[in-house]
């Protein structure tokens, strides 16, 4: 694993901004180094291993390096070697430094951090200098061989240039021309073999190597690991379910085990199937397992991911047992309770995955992309109230841009709320603050055209709602491809209403086997699914069912229930 080519990619963007400075790019390789050799330290790493580590915690690197000359050190050897101001030096490393903590217990998982770092040393100990001996373990920067320097860059002495003797200069350069002569050819031939060659500026995919049996290396895309979240109802009945997996055999794995213990409420499970998720979940041997001992925990909810498994529950005494009980039942997976709601770092965590999914993006992104990174963001509503908040318009700016320059993008911007009010309240709240993110992007230049809006009130939970950190994640904005003929060939799932608005209901909030095929929203083909328009007395026209305020659809009101 390339743990710097990583932080490089998913850190540095976060860091710099729109700076391309090389020097400070550089200087933030060089530093992720030293501070993954840092943090293979136990000692060290253990000081904070407890903590809730804000990714904007200035003083995080402070407490990483708690001698005060061997931080003074670090900047202003890396802001020499990297031509960087050092004042600049200190600040970058600053910010990057809670950011890469984040990042590398990401890619550790269950593993301990220092354990995961020691056993990835290959991986970025050519990176350190061997100045950083001094602020590091022992035996962290690599050996030098016998009569060879480290490096460059390490080097303090300045490079010595024996001066050319006359003549020599068209001699040293022929084999330089030769070279670039070679090379030249090299190129067109080998673009000249590609059926479909990429631009030149084409982002390049950066990938892992893995091994398998027969030996021989193979590259694995960098993708999201595949999930499923899950909540129970106070009745132990299902409450939520949803699942993001990278094929059709992972989803039918997950929904046969789901179904074998929950039945016909299996039906309420809602799909993303996409190849930027994994094939594979390493619960899913257990799931039956987790599953059975999950179903007896009412107002529960739970998150596989990977390999962790995230737990919650409003009852402190029952959550500890659901961790152990789980703990037993899948001993190779990390499994944890939630701790309560830390609004200000769910907030800035969503917007930090948002930005890094849209500087993933490239030129010319495929829509589904595109709303799944803006569906990352957090946008927290006051309480009843459908206003912006100033931390989401820098993002929502951006995300103008994209939608704007992204040809061919129709998307269906949704909301959801809680359930802490009636019914009709909530799908109304929804609906409003749905619309106010359109009009938002709309008064940024992007074509009302190409935006749809639909409220769901509480019918859609991703989480339980007995819990303050549930109800959070169930008061969302998400967006969705629109694709209206494979909607209206699944049995009309979103219809365009007379105000703009668009129509989307069903009974419980659910779909009988919904999937979001591709980032795509479609529906199930049951007719008696279809919602009833849960405020038969509003103004609007997108009910699906008769109702008296819809006269093109008949006079009767729709049922009361």
């Amino acid at each position: 694993m390339d743990i710097i080519n990583h932080l490089t990619r998913t850190v540095t963007p976060a860091v710099l901004g729109d700076d391309t400075s090389t020097g400070k790019r550089n200087l933030l390789e060089q530093f992720y180094a030293i501070f993954a050799a840092r943090l293979a330290d136990r000692d060290t790493y253990g000081r904070f291993a407890n903590e809730n580590i804000a990714r904007d915690d200035q003083g995080f690197y402070d407490r990483v390096w708690t001698d005060g000359s061997q931080r003074d050190n670090i900047s202003r050897e890396l802001a020499r070697e990297h031509n960087v101001d050092e004042t600049a030096s200190r600040g970058l490393i600053t910010m990057a430094a809670p950011l890469a903590f984040h990042e590398i217990k990401s890619l550790a998982g269950s593993t301990p951090v220092p354990q995961f770092l020691n056993d990835n040393l290959s991986s970025y100990q050519h990176h350190i200098p061997a100045w950083a001996g001094a602020v590091l373990p022992a035996g962290m920067v690599a050996a030098a061989p016998a009569g060879h320097r480290i490096s460059d860059t390490t080097s303090t002495a300045p490079l010595v240039r024996e001066e050319e003797k006359s003549g020599s200069f068209m001699k040293a350069l022929l084999p330089i021309i030769g070279l670039i002569i070679l090379a030249a050819l090299a190129w067109a031939l080998l673009r000249g073999c590609q059926d479909d060659p990429e631009p030149v500026a084409t982002p390049v995919v950066v990938a892992e190597e893995g091994v398998v049996d027969d030996g021989q290396a193979v590259v694995a895309a960098d993708i999201e690991p595949a999930s499923l979240r899950i909540a129970m109802g106070e009745d132990n009945t299902l409450y939520a379910c949803r699942m993001n997996v990278g094929d059709e055999a992972l989803r039918t794995t997950i929904m046969n085990a789901i179904s074998a213990e929950f039945g016909d409420e299996a039906n309420k499970c809602r799909a993303d199937v996409d190849d930027s998720f994994a094939t594979d979940m390493p619960a899913a041997a257990n799931l039956a397992a987790i599953l059975d001992i999950f179903q007896g925990v009412p107002d529960a909810s739970m998150i596989i991911k990977g390999d962790r498994i995230l737990v919650n529950s409003a009852d402190q005494g029952v959550l500890t047992q659901l961790v152990s009980d789980l703990q037993a039942a899948a001993p190779g997976l990390m499994v944890e309770a939630e701790g309560p709601l830390d609004l200000q770092n769910e907030i800035d965590n969503s917007l930090f995955a948002a930005e890094n999914a849209v500087n993933r993006l490239g030129e010319n992104p495929d829509p589904r992309d595109v709303a799944r990174a803006l569906s990352l963001q957090v946008i927290n509503f006051e309480l009843d109230k459908a206003f912006i908040p100033d931390v989401n318009k820098p993002f929502l700016d951006r995300a103008a841009e994209i939608i704007t320059e992204t040809p061919d993008m129709e998307l269906v911007i949704i909301g959801h709320t809680d359930n802490l009010a009636s019914d009709a309240y909530n799908l109304e709240l929804s609906r409003e603050r749905a619309e106010s993110v359109k009009e938002y992007l709309v008064a940024q230049g992007v074509d009302a055209d190409k935006l749809r809006t639909v409220g769901m009130g509480e019918s859609e939970p991703i989480a339980d709602n007995s819990t303050e950190l549930g109800r959070f994640r169930n008061r969302r904005i998400e967006f969705t491809v629109y694709d209206e003929n494979a909607m209206n060939s699944e049995g009309i799932a979103i219809t365009a209403g007379n105000d703009g608005d668009v129509g989307m209901g069903t009974t419980t909030g659910t779909m009988t086997n919904g999937t979001m095929t591709n980032g795509t929203m479609t529906n199930g083909t049951n007719a008696d699914m279809l919602d009833p328009d849960l405020n038969p007395l509003d103004n609007n026209n997108d009910d699906l069912l008769p109702d008296g305020d819809d006269p093109t659809q008949g006079t009767a009101l729709d049922p009361t229930n």
